[in-house]
């Protein structure tokens, strides 16, 4: 993994990790990636950390989803849980598929029993004008929490990250939230084509 700003103590700390300790190329979930028959058959599960996990439910009893994601300490540790509990042959990110928005400084939060909410839905030239676009050193914490689950997993172990795409953002932004049939995200696609490519290129 290379580091691309070196001003960044996160990302250095995510650099130094990397070096240290990087997946062997026979590590089962690698090797099952590039088609081989691995050594075993390497196991991790979707939402593998989370509310299964009464360790989970006891560090994040007082603290948002979102804020949790920005705590290196949390992120890590939420990260790890389900892979000492279990040996996973890989750990998830503990993350959510609007952290980028929320690292950009758009005013988002996770509701309980509805999900990602925005305080104001971007739908004119204006709004995704306005759209502030993430920089580096506001990834500086999740980086750091990265170098600390690197730090620990094993060299037979691989770390999986995973974040919203550009169409999933655009539709959180255009909705306003979560959306069953995505209505205002497909009428603003096909009647103002424009205003969507904008929006696409201020997201990727």
């Amino acid at each position: 993994m290379e580091n691309h700003n070196p001003h960044l103590p996160g990302a250095d700390l995510v650099a130094a990790a990397a070096a240290a300790r990087r997946a062997r190329a026979d590590a089962p979930f690698l090797a099952a990636v590039r088609g081989e028959d691995p050594s075993r058959r390497p196991v991790w599960m979707m939402r593998q950390a989370g509310r299964s996990l009464p360790e989970y439910r006891e560090l994040r009893k007082d603290i948002g989803m979102l804020d949790s994601c920005f705590r290196p300490d949390l992120l890590a540790e939420i990260t790890l849980q389900p892979v000492r509990r279990h040996d996973a042959d890989a750990a998830i990110l503990f993350s959510d598929i609007v952290v980028p928005l929320k690292a950009a400084g758009v005013e988002v939060d996770i509701v309980a029993g509805r999900g990602p909410v925005l305080a104001e839905p971007v739908r004119t030239a204006e709004a995704i004008d306005a759209l502030p676009v993430v920089e580096p050193e506001q990834l500086e914490a999740i980086a750091e929490g990265i170098g600390g689950v690197l730090s620990e997993l094993r060299d037979d172990q691989v770390l999986i990250g995973f974040a919203g795409a550009p169409f999933t953002l655009a539709s959180y932004l255009i909705e306003g939230g979560p959306s069953k049939n995505h209505g205002l995200t497909k009428s603003l696609m096909y009647s103002q084509p424009q205003l969507w490519h904008a929006l696409m290129e201020k997201l990727t």
